[in-house]
């Protein structure tokens, strides 16, 4: 395949394939067709025959040229594969076009600091497993590491002492930069300002600019409450200290949280099925025994 594309990537080969398209032809008459010389002509059709899109045959004095159709119905096919892939609904390249349209919205809004300030955002998740299990993926670094960055990212660094007045760090990276070569994709960093175990969570975290200033303050407040089947986890943010550069940032709050939820209600119920319930006696003691674990377990330009 690679040697066809080369050799179709040429202008004077692909008219040398048009017209053998049509017919067979002579290197004579292909090379008055194309307007070039016939020994470029003729260097051009071996490079096409080797690989394998033209076959030759010689008659009498002149060689005869003709065009193979399978390379080019292979190629066809393998084109239409990617089309195909890159068109799929919900893949990852509608979310990439969700993100730009946020994206440029929240650019032509961010005209003067302040700009975001008062925005919230809500989320409701009704997820398998206990409030004691859901509490233990909110603030066990282990655990938030699965989850707590969107699609094609993960966690370089990750702090959580889940304790009021807690440090937060959440460092990101694309997913694929597995040597860390790569600028950091994004950083956060905030504290815990109330922790009721099983119940409540409530943080402040800000991402930050490469040269360390926070793009905004986001609010955070997670409350938990018991259901039939599991816990419903309600989660609002809200925008303070907004300025003009944090678009990108705002851009992708509602897509890469979302998408972390997502992951959050998948890890939970990968955990309910092959986990047997466990009796917490103290979950904020166990929380607060893996405050300051970090862990190299990411974002789209949002933060949670």
């Amino acid at each position: 395949m690679d040697a066809l594309l080369t050799a179709l990537a040429d202008p004077a080969r692909w008219r040398l394939v048009s017209l053998l398209a049509e017919r067979p032809r002579s290197v004579g008459v292909l090379a008055q067709l194309a307007e070039a010389r016939q020994p470029q002509t003729t260097k051009h059709l071996q490079t096409l025959e080797r690989a394998g899109v033209v076959t030759s045959q010689r008659t009498g004095q002149r060689r005869i040229y003709a065009l193979r159709s399978t390379p080019l119905r292979d190629l066809a096919d393998a084109l239409g594969g990617l089309a195909d892939a890159a068109d799929r609904a919900g893949g990852p390249h509608t979310t990439y076009d969700r993100y730009g349209l946020s994206l440029q919205a929240e650019r032509l809004a961010a005209q003067e600091s302040g700009w975001a300030d008062g925005r919230s955002f809500g989320f409701l998740r009704s997820l398998t497993g206990t409030p004691e299990l859901v509490w233990r993926h909110l603030t066990d670094t282990a655990l938030l590491a699965r989850w707590w960055t969107p699609d094609d990212l993960r966690v370089s660094e990750l702090v959580f002492e889940a304790r009021r007045g807690g440090r937060i760090v959440h460092e990101y990276r694309d997913a694929e930069d597995t040597d860390g070569s790569e600028p950091v994709a994004g950083r956060a960093e905030g504290v815990v300002d109330d922790v009721r175990p099983r119940e409540r969570l409530a943080y402040r975290l800000s991402p930050l600019f490469p040269d360390g200033g926070l793009a905004f303050t986001a609010h955070v407040d997670l409350d938990l409450r018991p259901t039939e089947t599991g816990t419903d986890l309600d989660v609002h943010w809200r925008i303070t200290d907004s300025t003009v550069d944090s678009a990108d940032f705002v851009a992708g709050i509602e897509i890469g949280f979302g998408q972390s939820l997502d992951k959050l209600a998948a890890a939970l119920s990968s955990d309910s099925r092959d986990t047997p319930p466990t009796d917490f006696t103290d979950i904020a003691d166990l929380a607060g025994s893996h405050a300051t674990d970090s862990t190299n377990s990411t974002d789209t330009g949002s933060t949670k």
